[in-house]
C-alpha cells in the first residue's frame, strides 16, 4: 500500500470560482498568483478553464526541502498550498550565489527595473494565453516533487507483458510567474509508474536543467518565459534585462535556456526529455523506479544546436532522425540522424524563407517528412507590440520530401498542401504503386490559437494528406466521415512497431472539452470508423500510449493503452491500463498524489531499464 503523509504537508484542492480581489493580495506566509492592482480589470475567460485556483507558491530559499509523501484530501478546501522542496537529484550545485560589489548592484539595479516593467505589464489584463489563472488552473496546476512510493492500490489486475516504466513529461513551473506565462513555459517534470510482476510505483521528479537549476540559487525565476512574457515591447526589455544579466555574469544563458517539458525518447540506452528551445537531457530511471537527472546531453560533443521534442525512432534500422530550427539567424531548418550506437550526421540545409514552426515531423521507410506551415516566427513583430509567433495568412503550407539519408538538401521535393497546419504527424508512409506518400495528422485551426487569442473556437481533424511525388500535387481528406463522431483529436500515436510504415489505427486523445480531455479514440485510418474510451464521469486525462503486447504480434492492435487520469470531483488521480483490442478497462492503479495534465510519454521495457547508460 502506499505510505500516507503528515497532515502538514497535504495537498488542498483550487476553489472553483473567480478570486476576489481580497484573494488576489499577498497572504503572510505566501505569494498569492496575481498581485493585487487597484486599476486592474480580470480579463473574461471563455473556456473550460473558468475556475481558476488560488495558487500559493512559497516564497523560494536554494535550501528548501522535499516532503517524503504527498496526500490528497477528499474534501474541497479552497487553496493549492506549495511545500517547500528541496531535489535530491540535482545536476548541479544550488548554492547561493557569490558576487562581487559590482555584479550586487546591477543585480539590484536589474531587479529595480524588472519591478517596474513587470507594474506597468500588470495594468493591463493579460490575454487569456499568457494568464497564468487560466494557463495553470485546476490540474493544469504544478505540484512538488514525490519521491517513490511503492505497492500501489491496483484494481484489476496489470497484464504480464506490462514490464518495466511508463514516463511522461509535463510542464511544471517550480516558481510563481511575476507576469505573463503560458501552460508551455512550464518547467519539466517527469511522472514514473514502474511495474515489476504485477505490482506499480510512482514518483515524479524536475528535470534539473540549466535554467532550472540557476533560478534554484537565485530562488526566483529570471528566465524569460518564450511565449507567456517575449511579445511586444515589453517582450524586448525582458530579452534586455536577460541578456544585461548574462553580461554581468548574474546568469549564464550559454549553457542552455530550455525547459525540457515537451517529448521524450529512450534511445542508445538513454531516456532524454526534449523542448525544441535547447539539447536534449538525460534523465535516469533508478532501480528503484526514482527518476536522477544526469544532465545536458549532447551526444558526446557531436549535437551543437537544439533538437526538436519529437525525434523518431526508426524501428527497424534503431536510428533516430531529428530536425533543429533557429528563429534568429539562418540556416533556419536543419535536419540530422543518429546511428543506432548515437554517431550524429552532418547537418543537411533545409531552404526555408522564414523560421517556422517546427514542432513534429514524419519518417517512411525512406524518406522523411518535414512541413512548412503558415505558424512562423517573425521578430519584427514585437517592435510593432504584438507577439513573435504568427499565423502568414499569404503563406502557402507544404510538406518538403527528402531521402532519410540524404547529404544536403539538393534533393528535397516540396508539395504545396493549402490552408493546412498540423501540429502533430501521427505517422507516414509511401504507396509506391500511385507514387504517394500518405501522411497521417491532425489539421488545426485556427492555427495559432495555441499561441494567440483568438473568438474562434480550436477545432482539429484527423486528416490523411497525400502528396503525390509525380504530379507535384495534394490531396487532403477528413479520415472520420460520420458528423456524429467528428471530435478534436489531439496528442496521441500508432503502434511504434509500425512508424514509418502502413498503419490501421491511430489512438488519439478526444481533446473535449478543450482544452481538457475525456477520453481517446482508436480510429480505423481505413474505414473512418471510431471506437471511443471516455475515462469517466469528472475524469479527465492526456495523450494515450500505446504499449504492444508482443513486437512479434500479427495483430496491430494487440497491446493495450496506458493514460494518466484524473478525476476533478474527488482531486484524485490514476493510471488506466485499457486493452487496446476490446477497449475495456484492464486494470487501474491508484496514485499517491495529483498528476497534472501533461504532454507526451513513453515506455522502457524491463530489459531496456536494465541495459541504462
Amino acid at each position: 500500500m502506499a505510505s500516507t503523509t503528515p497532515a502538514s504537508n497535504t495537498w488542498i484542492k483550487p476553489k472553483l470560482s473567480m478570486p476576489s480581489s481580497r484573494d488576489l493580495a499577498y497572504s503572510s506566509n505566501s505569494i498569492s498568483l496575481v498581485k493585487k492592482q487597484p486599476n486592474r480589470q480580470l480579463p473574461s475567460i471563455n473556456s473550460s478553464l473558468q475556475a481558476p485556483p488560488i495558487l500559493h507558491f512559497p516564497k523560494q530559499s536554494p535550501n528548501y526541502q522535499t516532503p517524503k509523501t504527498t496526500t490528497i484530501p477528499t474534501s474541497k478546501p479552497t487553496t493549492i498550498s506549495y511545500p517547500k522542496q528541496e531535489s535530491t537529484n540535482s545536476s548541479s550545485s544550488t548554492t547561493s550565489p557569490q558576487w562581487n560589489l559590482v555584479q550586487k548592484a546591477a543585480a539590484m539595479a536589474l531587479d529595480a527595473v524588472e519591478s517596474v516593467l513587470t507594474k506597468h505589464e500588470l495594468e493591463h489584463p493579460l490575454p487569456k494565453t499568457a494568464d497564468p489563472r487560466v494557463q495553470i488552473s485546476g490540474n493544469f496546476a504544478p505540484v512538488p516533487e514525490n519521491p517513490v512510493s511503492h505497492s500501489l492500490p491496483v484494481t484489476g489486475k496489470i497484464p504480464k507483458c506490462v514490464q518495466g516504466v511508463y514516463v511522461r513529461n509535463g510542464a511544471n513551473p517550480l516558481f510563481e510567474p511575476t507576469a505573463g506565462h503560458h501552460f508551455f513555459d512550464g518547467d519539466g517534470m517527469v511522472h514514473a509508474v514502474q511495474f515489476k510482476n504485477g505490482s506499480a510505483s510512482y514518483a515524479c521528479r524536475f528535470t534539473e536543467t540549466e535554467r532550472l537549476v540557476q533560478e534554484k540559487a537565485l530562488g526566483r525565476p529570471v528566465f524569460p518565459k518564450a511565449i507567456g512574457e517575449l511579445h511586444g515591447h515589453s517582450g524586448i526589455a525582458r530579452l534586455m534585462l536577460f541578456y544585461a544579466r548574462g553580461l554581468f555574469g548574474l546568469v549564464d544563458h550559454s549553457r542552455g535556456t530550455g525547459v525540457a517539458n515537451a517529448g521524450l525518447v529512450y534511445f542508445n540506452n538513454r531516456l532524454l526529455a526534449m523542448s525544441e528551445d535547447d539539447l536534449p537531457y538525460h534523465v535516469r530511471v533508478t532501480p528503484t523506479g526514482d527518476l536522477k537527472t544526469v544532465g545536458r546531453f549532447d551526444f558526446d560533443g557531436q549535437l551543437k544546436s537544439t533538437m526538436i521534442a519529437h525525434p523518431k525512432l526508426d524501428p527497424v534500422s534503431g536510428e533516430l532522425f531529428a530536425l533543429s530550427y533557429d528563429v534568429i539567424q539562418k540556416p533556419y531548418l536543419k535536419y540530422f540522424r543518429f546511428s543506432k550506437n548515437g554517431e550524429k550526421s552532418n547537418d543537411v540545409e533545409i531552404p526555408v524563407e522564414d523560421p517556422t514552426m517546427m514542432h513534429d515531423f514524419a519518417i517512411t521507410e525512406k524518406f522523411v517528412i518535414i512541413p512548412d506551415q503558415q505558424v512562423v516566427f517573425k521578430m519584427s513583430e514585437m517592435i510593432r507590440g504584438g507577439s513573435p509567433v504568427v499565423y502568414d495568412k499569404n503563406k502557402v503550407s507544404r510538406f518538403g520530401v527528402l531521402d532519410k539519408y540524404a547529404k544536403d538538401g539538393e534533393g528535397l521535393k516540396w508539395v504545396e498542401v493549402p490552408d493546412c497546419f498540423c501540429f502533430h504527424l501521427w505517422n507516414a508512409w509511401e504507396e509506391p504503386e500511385t507514387d504517394e506518400i500518405v501522411v497521417i495528422g491532425s489539421c488545426m485551426t485556427p492555427p495559432d490559437s495555441i499561441f494567440n487569442e483568438c473568438d474562434e473556437g480550436l477545432k482539429s481533424v484527423l486528416s490523411e494528406i497525400r502528396l503525390n511525388l509525380k504530379t507535384g500535387k495534394s490531396t487532403r481528406r477528413a479520415i472520420i466521415q460520420k458528423e456524429e463522431d467528428q471530435v478534436n483529436l489531439e496528442a496521441g500515436m500508432v503502434n511504434r512497431n509500425k512508424l514509418g510504415r502502413k498503419t490501421r489505427f491511430a489512438y488519439l486523445a478526444i481533446a473535449e472539452p478543450w482544452p481538457k480531455v475525456s477520453g481517446f479514440a482508436k480510429v480505423d485510418l481505413f474505414t473512418g470508423e471510431v471506437e471511443k474510451f471516455i475515462y469517466g464521469d469528472n475524469k479527465f486525462g492526456g495523450e494515450p500510449l500505446f504499449l504492444p503486447r508482443d513486437p512479434n504480434s500479427k495483430a496491430e492492435d494487440d497491446g493495450y493503452i496506458l493514460a494518466f487520469v484524473h478525476n476533478e470531483k474527488e482531486w484524485k488521480s490514476e493510471l488506466q491500463i485499457v486493452n487496446a483490442m476490446t477497449m475495456k478497462l484492464e486494470a487501474t492503479v491508484k496514485l499517491p498524489t495529483r498528476v497534472p495534465y501533461g504532454f507526451h510519454g513513453t515506455f522502457i521495457n524491463a530489459k531496456d531499464m536494465a541495459n541504462q547508460a
